[in-house]
């Protein structure tokens, strides 16, 4: 079997509890913030591995987009709807491999519940992983790419 056949499985790690029921419920597009608390329901089996995580004030979050259906891999985004991006330079829930990624501000730990701000999740969506937020980059160094220029126009128009 070559390398490009492979398929890997994985089981959720937990599921998010989140406000949000339907995709038009999460902010989109320009100037959306995300701001909504929620929980991370680990399963009590892994609850060990939790263990020193409330030292850190922000997470990431590996999710799957598991009510996405089918990818394109160039399409317009809610942020640019003037110009169509790659699939692998924006945030589109259709993509080849189903999976999100978000970062999070733990806002406490019960258990194996991590309180959380910041979602832009559907309530049940499954969690694949959980890291600690460090980024070692200073803000001069990140370069954004069209994201700038599709700000700067929205400023721009009238």
């Amino acid at each position: 079997m070559s390398q490009d056949e492979k398929t890997y499985v994985m089981r959720p790690i937990g599921f998010v509890r989140s406000p949000y029921r339907e995709t038009s419920e999460i902010p989109k597009g320009p100037g959306a913030e995300h701001h909504a608390e929620g929980a991370l329901a680990v399963r009590p089996e892994l609850e060990d591995g939790l263990s020193d995580i409330e030292g850190f004030s922000h997470l990431f979050v590996l999710w799957v987009f598991d009510r996405a259906s089918g990818y394109e891999l160039v399409s317009t985004v809610p942020l640019d709807r003037e110009t169509p991006h790659g699939v692998f330079a924006s945030r589109s829930p259709r993509r080849p491999n189903a999976i999100g990624l978000s970062v999070v501000e733990l806002l406490g730990r019960e258990g194996p519940l991590l309180r959380v701000r910041g979602l832009d999740m559907l309530d049940g969506t499954p969690i694949l992983d959980i890291k600690p937020y460090l980024s070692g980059l200073p803000p001069e160094k990140v370069r954004r790419g069209w994201v700038s220029e599709a700000e700067e126009r929205r400023k721009n128009q009238p």
